[in-house]
């Protein structure tokens, strides 16, 4: 049945109440309707956030379902993903891609209805919600991508891009402290195009928030810098009148405190953690929907007239998109190199990888660095190139390399501005992250962020969701390995680089000199369907000499042989030295060696240590497992063929290696925590430096 069939309130049975009111039950209804049928979910919010959500997208939001893309659209992020169903059933009511069926399908396998919303798999959401607090983080990133666009372009004689972020919280989102270091930076930049609707229910699964939660909300929120409004979340009017005053304060980030009754209107669970995260239940239902006076049977009912009153938002929305495109065609007219400049921002038709590392490289000189150094040098050249690219770090732009030079800081403060590439997270790590990754959904910016390694612990939702999300976001951790030194294991993160290559849809690079690092960020940026973890050192890298005739786009290649095996009776240079990558004749190998960034350099050492033995050692550096792994199959085998022995050196943990070495390879590594001492003298205590490499191989060999 289409929405235009649909029959009238009184067709089906329901009894007669004001059209508000009809349709604020018919979205508490489909959700305890899509979670029953499911057996799954959580009904309680939906039903207790109705009033609120109803007013925001029939009164204040916004939108076009018949152009989802629309760039100037208000967004709306569900951060207490839990309550999916709500925004799924305003979705479907307001003309989105998302017929009933898929309601019916709620949790279920291949449909658009899941568990939590997901970025890409429901048009109309924004960003994936689950983890607490993340869409929070994500909505302060959206609304600083908003506010830094709003910079560039339009004003004031062009308001081409006013929209507003708008978002549902609950008392989960602010407990995590992810949404307290968003909700600290929204209020220090004065964000005031966020409105959040807090839905303070007081209830969790364990009972209410009287068991962990006491503090004076709107008091913090205060102290961050927000204006804090209050009103009953049922009072439809009240509700009206405190969004309307948190839009009146443009300078300043606004959170609505929405006093609500969690499953309201349920006879023996309203009120009740019961409602939380569990179905109502079949005789519940029934109870609930008698006291709604709703029909019981059939489930999942829309009366036309509820469909007609979202149909007119929906034209009103189609009204304002109408209006914007023309004042984007005049603004075209009028001044095409700024319009073509945001249209660049939009849909920056990137070089692909190899044409972005041909610029990148062109000119390079090579030079003995750390690569978070090649790092920084690279990020200048990019900004050249990209206008949308920005950038920052966890209060550590200058050992991470991340400042853009010759650009301000993003901000409201003395030599700031939103038009600025530079952002200042301060130490909030996680929310860095999520920031990073609402920026990124916005669709204007690609954007990276920077941190110490050791740090990704704190990152790992952001990162996490980045991939699940297909976010371009770049990810740059310098202080990679035991390299870091005297700072002692605290800041060694020996597990950290298999820690990331272990989400999925993470691209990690550890590159080993300035072409590698050049590389990766060539990958990083041309490719906008995931995030992308750079893995930097702290300590310089020597440069490395590939063989006569080597094309450059290899390295986009994830691993490529760096160094041949010496032919025959060769006799390398024995010095140590890392020198020529390939000498006058090859040959067979005895020996495969797989490394990655500092560790590369330690093995062309060894090589040439194991040639004056009489030991044929090839040397491969693989920068990205995970681009090698896209690599066809005979070029993978090209690399890594059958026969030679296989020893993997990294300075980390050493699990993960096996698959690339085989079970009967050897892997160098660390599996216990570093210490603190002199970076040199920590390799050398856990003998990964090229002499002890080439004697650890050596002795294995013979073993066999």
């Amino acid at each position: 049945m289409s929405t235009a069939d649909a029959p009238s309130a009184a067709d089906l049975g329901i009894q007669p109440r004001d059209l508000d009111q009809l349709a604020v039950d018919t979205i508490r209804m489909l959700a305890v309707d899509m979670v029953n049928a499911a057996n799954s979910g959580h009904p309680g919010m939906p039903m207790g956030t109705a009033d609120m959500a109803y007013v925001l997208w029939t009164k204040f939001l916004r939108f076009d379902p018949g152009a989802a893309d629309w760039r100037d659209r208000d967004r709306f992020v569900l951060s207490a993903g839990h309550g999916s169903a709500l925004l799924y059933a305003l979705l479907h009511l307001s003309g989105y891609d998302l017929p009933m069926d898929e309601l019916r399908a709620f949790r279920q396998i291949g449909s658009r209805t899941p568990g939590h919303p997901e970025r890409g798999v429901t048009e109309g959401v924004e960003v994936t919600t689950g983890p607490l607090g993340q869409g929070f983080a994500n909505g302060v990133g959206v609304a600083l991508a908003q506010r830094m666009l709003a910079e560039r372009f339009g004003a004031p004689d062009y308001p081409v891009t006013t929209h507003r972020t708008f978002a549902i919280v609950s008392d989960g989102d602010l407990m995590e402290g992810v949404a307290s270091e968003a909700a600290s930076l929204a209020g220090h930049m004065a964000l005031g195009n966020i409105v959040y609707l807090y839905d303070a229910n007081s209830i969790t699964i364990d009972g209410t928030t009287e068991v962990s939660f006491t503090e004076d909300v709107g008091a913090r929120f205060c102290a961050y810098g927000w204006q804090v409004l209050e009103c009953d979340g049922h009072d439809r009017d009240a509700i009206t009148a405190a969004i309307e005053g948190a839009l009146a304060d443009t300078a300043r980030p606004s959170l609505v405190v929405c006093r609500t009754i969690i499953g309201k209107g349920s006879p023996n669970k309203g009120g009740k953690s019961s409602s939380h995260g569990a179905p109502l239940g079949s005789e519940e239902t029934a109870l609930t929907k008698a006291a709604y006076g709703w029909p019981d049977e059939p489930t999942f009912v829309v009366p036309a007239e509820v469909y007609e009153r979202f149909a007119a938002c929906a034209e009103k929305g189609a009204v304002l998109r109408a209006a914007w495109e023309a004042e984007i065609t005049r603004w075209a007219d009028e001044q095409p190199a700024q319009h073509a400049l945001w249209e660049r921002h939009f849909a920056p038709g990137l070089p692909t990888a190899p044409e972005l590392l041909a610029r990148l490289l062109d000119g390079f000189e090579p030079v003995k660095a750390a690569t978070r150094k090649h790092s920084g040098a690279v990020i200048q050249r990019l900004a050249a190139l990209l206008p949308n690219l920005v950038g920052g770090s966890a209060d550590l732009a200058g050992s991470n390399q991340t400042w853009i030079k010759d650009a301000p800081a993003v901000g409201r403060g003395d030599g700031e501005t939103f038009a600025g590439r530079n952002i200042n997270f301060g130490v909030r790590e996680q929310t860095m992250g999520a920031i990073v990754n609402g920026l990124e959904a916005h669709g204007s910016f690609i954007p990276y962020c920077g941190t110490f390694l050791a740090f990704l612990d704190y990152m790992r939702a952001p990162v996490r969701l980045a991939s699940l999300s297909g976010h371009g976001s770049v990810f740059v951790f310098t202080h990679d390995s035991i390299g870091v030194g005297e700072d002692g294991p605290t800041h060694q993160p020996i597990e950290q680089v298999w820690s990331a290559r272990i989400i999925p849809g993470v691209t990690v690079h550890r590159p080993a000199d300035g072409p590698e690092t050049a590389a990766a960020w060539a990958d990083a940026v041309a490719r906008r369907d995931g995030p992308t973890v750079l893995v930097l050192t702290r300590q310089g890298l020597p440069v490395l000499e590939r063989p006569d005739g080597f094309e450059p786009a290899t390295l986009l290649r994830g691993g490529y042989v760096l160094a041949e095996a010496p032919a025959g009776d060769a006799t390398g240079d024995a010095t140590g030295k890392t020198g020529s990558a390939q000498g006058s004749a090859d040959g067979p190998a005895d020996v495969i060696l797989v490394a990655t960034g500092s560790e590369v350099g330690v093995a062309v050492e060894a090589r040439a240590l194991l040639a004056a033995r009489g030991v044929r050692a090839r040397v491969v550096s693989m920068p990205s497992l995970e681009l090698f792994d896209r690599q066809d199959a005979a070029y993978r085998a090209s690399v890594l063929p059958e026969g030679p022995a296989r020893v993997a050196i990294e300075a980390g943990r050493t699990d993960g290696w096996y698959r690339i070495v085989g079970r009967d390879g050897l892997v160098l590594g660390i599996d216990g925590f570093g210490l603190s001492a002199p970076g040199s003298q920590v390799f050398e205590h856990f003998g990964l430096t090229g002499p002890q490499v080439a004697e650890r191989v050596a002795a294995w060999l013979a073993a066999r």
